[in-house]
C-alpha cells in the first residue's frame, strides 16, 4: 500500500470519528476532531513539495477543509440561520474515501480557505525581512484582502463536582501599530513545562474594533481541562496573529502568557513579549517598554 493510500484511510477515518461524535451529540470531540482534519487538509493544500494529489484534487481537499470548519462553526453556534448540517457534511463522505479518483463537481458552492502559509518558528523573521527586501526594490504586489479567518472556540466543558473550570475573557491588546494589523485573532493554547499541548487549540474570531493603540476582542475562550487536572507548571498562552498580504501568511506578532499562581477571579493585565513564541519559557524579551498589554477577565466555574 501507497504512502498516499495510507494518508486518504488516515483521513477517512478521522472523518469517521468525527461524524460518529457529531451524531453521538459528543460537540466538543467532534468540533476537535473536524478541526484537526481541516488543518491536515491545508496543510496538504498548502505543501508545494507534495506531488502525491493534481492541482484539482488538492482544490478539492481544500473545500472540504472549508466544510469541516463550517460544520465546526455551526456546533459553536446555536444561533446560527445558515448553519451547515450534519446530513450535508455527511455526503462528502465519499469524496475524502475516494479523493484519488473523485472526478466529480464538489456538492456545495463553497471556496478553499486563502493560502496561509503555516510557519515553523523562524520562517516569519526570513519572510519578513524578504518582504523588507521587496519593499526597497518596489517588487511584489498587494493580492486582494483576504477571507476571515473563522473562529475555533469551542463550549465549555460539563461541570464536575468539587472541579473548577475557568472562562477567560479576551477584551483587548494594547499595540502601538493597532490600526496597522490586518485580520487580527489570537490563538489559546495551554502547554506543560515541555511545551506539549495540554488542550485542543483555539482560535478566537477576527476582532473588528480597533481604537487609538488597542484592538478589542471581547470574546469568552473556554479552557478545555478542569483546573484541578492540569499538570504543576502549566500555562495559558495567547499568540497575536496578524495577516501580511504581500507575502500571504499569517504571522505571529507577539505573545503571553499566564500561569497557574495568576489564576483568580477577576481583570488581569499580562506583559507582550516578542517572538517567536517560546513555550518553554526560557527566553523572553519583552514586546515594548510602553504601557501595552492583554487585558483579560477571569471567571471560575465550580460546583
Amino acid at each position: 500500500m501507497s504512502d498516499v493510500t495510507k494518508t486518504v484511510q488516515k483521513w477517512h477515518a478521522s472523518f469517521k470519528k468525527g461524524t460518529d461524535f457529531d451524531s453521538w451529540g459528543q460537540l466538543v470531540e467532534a468540533i476537535d476532531e473536524y478541526q484537526i482534519l481541516a488543518r491536515h487538509l491545508q496543510k496538504e493544500v498548502q505543501s508545494s513539495n507534495s506531488h502525491a494529489f493534481t492541482e484539482e484534487q488538492k482544490k478539492t481537499l481544500g473545500k472540504f477543509a472549508t466544510c469541516l470548519e463550517m460544520r465546526s462553526a455551526a456546533l459553536q453556534c446555536t444561533q446560527s440561520q445558515e448553519e451547515f448540517k450534519l446530513e450535508d457534511l455527511k455526503k462528502l463522505e465519499p469524496i475524502i474515501k475516494n479523493i484519488l479518483t473523485y472526478n466529480k463537481d464538489f456538492p456545495f458552492d463553497v471556496q478553499p480557505v486563502p493560502l496561509r502559509k503555516i510557519l515553523a518558528p523562524g520562517e516569519e523573521e526570513n519572510l519578513e525581512l524578504e518582504e523588507e527586501l521587496d519593499a526597497g526594490t518596489g517588487a511584489g504586489s498587494t493580492p486582494s484582502f483576504p477571507s476571515r479567518v473563522p473562529g475555533t472556540l469551542l463550549p465549555r466543558l460539563p461541570s464536575e463536582p468539587g472541579m473548577t473550570l475557568l472562562t477567560l475573557t479576551i477584551e483587548k491588546i494594547g499595540l502601538k501599530d493597532a490600526g496597522q494589523c490586518i485580520d487580527p485573532y489570537i490563538t489559546v493554547s495551554v502547554k506543560d513545562l515541555n511545551g506539549i499541548d495540554l488542550n485542543p487549540v483555539q482560535d478566537t474570531a477576527v476582532a473588528t474594533r480597533k481604537e487609538d493603540t488597542y484592538i478589542h476582542f471581547s470574546v469568552d475562550v473556554e479552557i478545555q481541562k478542569h483546573l484541578e487536572k492540569l499538570p504543576k507548571g502549566a500555562a495559558i498562552f495567547f499568540e497575536f496573529k496578524h495577516y501580511k498580504p504581500k507575502k500571504r501568511f499569517t504571522s505571529t506578532k507577539c505573545f503571553a502568557f499566564m500561569e497557574m499562581d495568576e489564576i483568580r477571579p477577576g481583570p488581569i493585565v499580562i506583559e507582550l513579549y516578542k517572538k517567536p513564541t517560546d513555550f518553554k519559557r526560557k527566553k523572553l524579551n519583552l514586546l515594548t517598554k510602553k504601557p501595552l498589554y492583554l487585558h483579560l477577565n477571569q471567571t471560575l466555574h465550580k460546583d
